[in-house]
Parts: C-alpha cells; sequence; structure tokens
C-alpha cells in the first residue's frame, strides 16, 4: 500500500479534462441562484404572513410541497442528464426556475403561493444532479470531491445569501428578492449558453456517445439491484430529515427562544452555518481526494467521522440558553455537512457505473426530500399545536448520529 507521507502519482486517465476548473466556476454561480431562489422564502416568514394570511402549518407546508415535487422529480431529472446533453439540461432548468422566481413576486393568494412552489421543484429537479454528472465526467478520479465541495460552496453562499430574504423584506418587501434574483437569473442564463460545454465522455458498450440508451424500466431494475445505493439511499434520507428540520425552522427557533427581530435571526443563522459549510466542502473534499488515493473507503470515512462528531452539537443547540453556544453548534454542523455534501457524489461513482450517475444522484435527492419535506411540514403542525421546536431540532442530532454510523457498513465497489 502506498505511503500515507507520499500519494502515488496520478494515472493519465484520472487527471481532470481542460477546461475543468472552468465548469466548476460557472457552476458556482448557477448552483448559488439554485439554493437562494428555494431558502429565501423561509427568512422572510413574518412579511409573507403578514401579506398572505396563513397559519404555521400552511407555510411549512410550503417547503414541503417544494421538496416532495422536487424530489419525486430528481430521477426523472437525472435521466434526462443521463440521456441528453447535460450542460442543455443544466440550461434550461436555469431559465425556468428563474422565471418562476421573478413571478412569485407577483402572486396574491396562498395557492398561487403554493403553485410557484410546484413549478420551482419542477424547474429544480434537473440541475442538482446533471451539475455533480458533469463535474464528474470533468474530473476524474483525482480531484472529485475538491471539485464538488467547490461547486458546494455556491451551493452553501446561496443558503447564506439566502438571509438577505429577511433583510429586504424588513426595507424594500417581501417580492423585492424574487424580483431581483429572477432577473439576474435569466441574465445569467445567457453567459452559461455561450461557455457551458459537455465533457468528453468514455463510450460504452451501450451508446457510442457515452449517453445511455437503456430503457428508463431496465435502469430502475438495475439501481433497485443495487444494495449499496439503497444504503446510501437510507444515510441520505436520515441526512435530509436532520438538515431540512433544522434550515427550516432554526431561523424560528432563534427568533423566538432569544427574542431576535427576523432579520437578525436569518443572518445569525445563515453567517454561522452556511460560513462553515463553505470551509467543510472544501476540507473535507480535499482531505476525502488525498485519502482516497491510499484507501479505498477514504471519501467514507471523511463523513462518517465529521457526522458523528457534531451530533452532540446539533442537541446542545436545542438545550441551552446561550446565544454563542448555538453559534457554536450551528458551526459544527454545517462543517460536518460540507464534509457530507463534498463527497457524496464521489462516493456514488465508486458503487455506480457512469451511465446512471445522475439518475441515481436523483433517486437519492428523492428519498432525502421526501423525509427532509415530511420534517419540514411536522415543525410547524407541531407548531401550532404549540410544541417547543426544541423538540425538532433534537430529533435533527438522533438523525445526525444515525446516518454518520450507516455509513461504517457502506463498502465501495470500484475506484472511481
Amino acid at each position: 500500500m502506498p505511503s500515507d507521507a507520499s500519494p502515488p502519482s496520478l494515472p493519465e486517465d484520472s487527471r481532470p479534462y481542460q477546461g475543468a476548473w472552468l465548469v466548476v466556476a460557472l457552476l458556482w454561480v448557477v448552483g448559488c441562484l439554485n439554493y437562494l431562489d428555494r431558502v429565501m422564502l423561509t427568512t422572510m416568514r413574518d412579511s409573507i404572513k403578514a401579506a398572505i394570511p396563513m397559519g404555521d402549518d400552511h407555510f411549512g407546508a410550503l417547503t414541503m410541497v417544494f421538496l416532495f415535487v422536487y424530489g419525486l422529480l430528481s430521477p426523472v431529472g437525472g435521466w434526462c442528464a443521463d440521456r441528453f446533453s447535460r450542460s442543455r439540461v443544466i440550461l434550461i432548468s436555469l431559465i425556468v426556475w428563474s422565471a418562476v422566481t421573478w413571478a412569485t413576486a407577483y402572486v396574491q393568494t396562498y395557492w398561487q403561493l403554493a403553485a410557484t412552489r410546484v413549478l420551482m421543484g419542477i424547474s429544480e429537479a434537473c440541475y442538482i444532479p446533471a451539475a455533480l454528472a458533469l463535474i464528474m465526467d470533468y474530473h476524474r478520479g483525482s480531484t472529485r470531491s475538491l471539485a464538488t465541495g467547490l461547486h458546494m460552496t455556491g451551493i452553501y453562499a446561496g443558503m447564506a445569501l439566502g438571509g438577505m430574504g429577511g433583510w429586504m423584506a424588513d426595507h424594500h418587501g417581501w417580492s423585492s428578492g424574487f424580483k431581483v434574483f429572477g432577473s439576474f437569473g435569466v441574465a445569467y442564463a445567457l453567459i452559461l449558453f455561450a461557455l457551458l460545454r459537455d465533457a468528453p465522455r468514455q463510450r460504452t458498450e451501450k451508446s457510442a456517445d457515452g449517453l445511455t440508451t437503456e430503457p428508463p424500466l431496465q435502469i430502475v431494475a438495475t439501481l433497485a439491484g443495487n444494495a449499496r445505493l439503497w444504503l446510501l439511499a437510507l444515510h441520505w434520507s436520515l441526512l435530509g430529515f436532520a438538515g431540512w428540520a433544522f434550515v427550516s425552522w432554526m431561523p424560528s427557533y432563534l427568533r423566538e427562544h432569544f427574542d431576535l427581530t427576523q432579520t437578525k435571526a436569518g443572518f445569525t443563522f445563515s453567517v454561522y452555518m452556511q460560513t462553515a459549510c463553505l470551509a467543510g466542502v472544501v476540507v473535507g473534499g480535499a482531505w476525502a481526494d488525498r485519502w482516497s488515493r491510499v484507501n479505498l473507503r477514504g471519501r467514507v470515512f471523511v463523513p462518517m467521522i465529521a457526522l458523528t462528531l457534531c451530533s452532540p452539537f446539533v442537541f446542545l443547540s436545542a438545550n441551552t440558553d446561550t446565544l454563542s453556544i448555538v453559534s457554536v453548534c450551528l458551526i459544527a454542523f454545517g462543517f460536518a455537512r460540507g464534509c457530507s455534501d463534498s463527497n457524496m457524489m464521489p462516493i456514488l461513482c465508486q458503487v455506480i457505473e457512469a451511465r446512471h450517475r445522475a439518475t441515481a444522484y436523483g433517486f437519492l435527492n428523492l428519498c432525502s426530500c421526501i423525509v427532509g419535506g415530511i420534517a419540514a411540514y411536522l415543525g410547524g403542525w407541531l407548531k401550532e399545536r404549540h410544541v417547543d421546536l426544541s423538540y425538532i431540532l433534537m430529533s435533527s442530532a438522533l438523525g445526525v448520529l444515525l446516518c454518520g454510523l450507516l455509513l461504517i457498513i457502506v463498502k465501495p465497489a470500484r475506484r472511481d
């Protein structure tokens, strides 16, 4: 086995293609918009409820509806990315969800708002599977976790900037953010059209250009028979429950438990957690890339360690009256989540054939979002019945611990 201190030289076929890092840079902005547009709603709860009357359970249902639609269609979006041009799937997805974001500014009723969340879920379902599969096409093993992590910094920057929603709602009206970021997304699509291209793909026995031509039911049967994929789906589901419960209700918990304004609660949550996420995806990605050169399970060990160690901090966040301690807990969870996110697609590449990557990741999204949507709605349902949100946060801690421990039994089938 090669020495830890001196990693082996990389074979030619594991090095990134030319333009690999440009693709990461271009998709960084798209990933930022992808999450900014979807989470902005949660940071302006009070302003939206004042403009469009609804209960907390109905507000929680908005996130649940988005996640259900997004999750259910993620495998379809992934199949489109495996079957057609990944870059064009990304472009069309960006244009449509940006238009929906802009249109959200003009809704006047709860059901109109719910309809925009459905359309947002449909249009965004194609992006993540296609984007991560395209990055895997360009980054062939040696830099996969770091490349994924750098792309994820865009996603977490979007989640952090989502905190601007509360500020913009307080100072310029709740609709202003949707107008600004929806318009920007449509404009950025022009840049993407000019610069983003598919990577060269290895030829397969199924297709001369590397695109899968297998019937959808045959793909489903292939993926359903992969036991390692089911383990990853359970892991991602548990993390989806913990993550969406945290993201959906921690800003409200901070505002109510520590008597913060909507703006301060949004920024407190976003700045600490998402800054830690940014560090986690970069450190966790670079760490996993290096470890994977000397140990086949290196990419699995990184999120396993990070998530298991952070679970006590998640529990503590719901059991302290000191805001500074909650801030430390947000940092711990954010860093661990980043270590997980930077490695999920690279781990998937070790258990799934290349022609099914996007579809398989879409399946993981399906599992995560269905469970996450239930968690988001459950928080609102419990709140309507005067149950303290701390119980939802404590259940998140258990989910984090279980999904970390589950990775102990995930064994990759091949080198990526």
